[in-house]
């Protein structure tokens, strides 16, 4: 970590301590780094079984809205307060879900973390203020909620889980997909065995449209006045002002973390949920900028292939991932799990298995050496051959169909929120996502990313979530002398 990270998450750390402890006032102001504030606070109120909990958004986008929506639909849950740095999006804030009441909102996240009325903050951000924000909250004493991917290096991983386990409270993060019931009947049909032993694993998310590729509407009055661009650039490159580079962070490594961490973060994490697998050893990508050249730094075209190694849940297995932003031709995003007694191919309202089991006996004749050998030979052949494989070992079991869809009207992204809400309310941290699920969902798809960028192979240990040294880079090809 360079210094200036250091101390940018040193001040961060006492402000947002300060803010739990001190007011609001004590935020706004400027916050020397040797204050002697608590690191942490453990609880700022308990939330009983029979009391409503009291969120906050913050970062008022598209998806944090949507979290937002997703989160009230749970029972007995209040919004009392957002913040998100243009102000356009305070006010819209405001009447829709404040119609009937005063909500708070405020351009500093700070401010929320000091209100003793908020209980759990959704983390809804760009990327690169992922891990500072969730830290600063745990610190808070809040619980929270933090959208995918956890964080946008490798090494803010480590940090924020620390915090999470330190801090004693409730953290979910934001792949809502593994709540449907889609994905929890294929985590039971791969661990019932119903497809043998898992060999390959393939996934995909395309799209062909202008805001499926992040080109989201700017509106007319962004401006310096209007939002606060110093804030949003963070510990990120200091640069201009551009409108495009806020509303559209997603086009850019110094906020995003690209198709990888938007969406092969989805597959990913419901891949490990199905199989149980902690993450690959292996990670390799390629890619290009082939269609959205908008003045973008991250592709809009990458597969990655993944090596997962065997563990005591499943043999060792390939995964390949890919994402087209430029596929003009027939779109079916599914992922497959292919083990040798079947497949199963799911989204995240419908699957089918697949069940396919060869027989014992190999069979002979057709497209085979057979009928090369002489009738002598073949006489031979046949003899040992009925000696090896009696009759009922040469019996094909027909292939097999299940289909399986979502009830109607499921609704996994509220489901999502259900899980997060009930460990709230037991004080336990077990959540179907929690940061250590979080961090091994998110580490590959960064992964992905240091190997498109840096052009070599990246060495990852699953279990320790540690870089393992003997990266090795992809030569080019060389050129044919003339």
């Amino acid at each position: 970590m360079t210094p200036s990270r250091r101390d940018f998450l040193r001040t961060l750390s006492t402000a947002s301590a300060l803010a739990a402890a001190g007011g609001v006032q004590t935020v706004m102001g400027n916050v020397p780094t040797s204050v002697g504030a608590p690191a942490y606070i453990p609880n700022l109120m308990r939330v009983s079984p029979n009391d409503k909990i009291r969120i906050a958004t913050i970062g008022m986008g598209i998806q944090g809205n949507y979290d937002t929506m997703a989160a009230l639909r749970n029972p007995d849950v209040e919004l009392v307060a957002v913040a998100d740095l243009y102000d356009g999006r305070l006010e819209h804030a405001k009447t829709a879900y404040g119609k009937d009441k005063d909500l708070f909102a405020t351009r500093d996240f700070r401010e929320v973390l000091a209100r003793p009325d908020v209980d759990a903050v959704l983390v809804v951000t760009p990327d690169h203020w992922h891990d500072h924000i969730t830290i600063a909250a745990l610190q808070a004493g809040k619980h929270v909620y933090c959208e995918k991917p956890m964080v946008q290096h490798i090494n803010e991983g480590k940090p924020v889980i620390d915090a999470w386990k330190k801090s004693g409270k409730t953290m979910q993060v934001g792949s809502q997909r593994i709540s449907s019931s889609a994905f929890q009947e294929a985590k039971r049909m791969v661990q019932a065995g119903d497809i043998g032993q898992i060999n390959y694993i393939e996934s995909n998310n395309d799209r062909f449209n202008a805001i499926g590729a992040w080109n989201y509407s700017i509106p007319p009055d962004a401006s310096l006045t209007t939002l606060d661009w110093d804030r949003f650039l963070g510990d990120a490159p200091k640069r201009p002002f551009d409108a495009k580079r806020f509303f559209r962070w997603r086009n850019y490594k110094d906020y995003g973390t690209g198709v990888a961490g938007d969406l092969f973060i989805h597959l990913i994490t419901g891949v490990h949920f199905v199989t149980n697998a902690m993450g690959p050893t292996r990670i390799f990508s390629s890619g290009n900028l082939a269609y959205w050249k908008d003045g973008r730094d991250v592709p809009d075209i990458m597969t990655s292939v993944m090596d997962y190694p065997k563990t005591a849940d499943h043999e060792a297995f390939q995964m390949v991932l890919r994402v087209n932003f430029a596929n003009a031709g027939k779109i079916s995003n599914v992922t497959r799990i292919i083990g040798n007694e079947g497949q199963i191919e799911f989204s995240e309202d419908n699957l089918i298995l697949t069940k396919h089991k060869l027989p014992v006996a190999p069979g002979y004749n057709g497209y085979d050496s057979y009928f090369t050998f002489t009738e002598p030979v073949k006489e031979e052949f046949k003899k040992q051959y009925d000696a090896q494989y009696p009759p009922e070992t040469r019996t094909v079991e027909p292939v097999k169909e299940v289909r399986f869809n979502a009830p109607k009207g499921e609704d996994p992204h509220s489901l999502h929120f259900a899980d997060f809400f009930k460990n709230v309310r037991a004080g336990s941290q077990g959540t179907i996502e929690d940061p250590v699920f979080g961090f091994r969902a998110a580490a590959p798809v960064l992964a992905s990313n240091q190997s498109y960028f840096e052009q070599k192979v990246v060495h990852w240990n699953p279990e320790t979530m540690t870089m393992k040294t003997g990266e090795t880079r992809v030569a080019a090809t060389p050129k044919k002398k003339k």
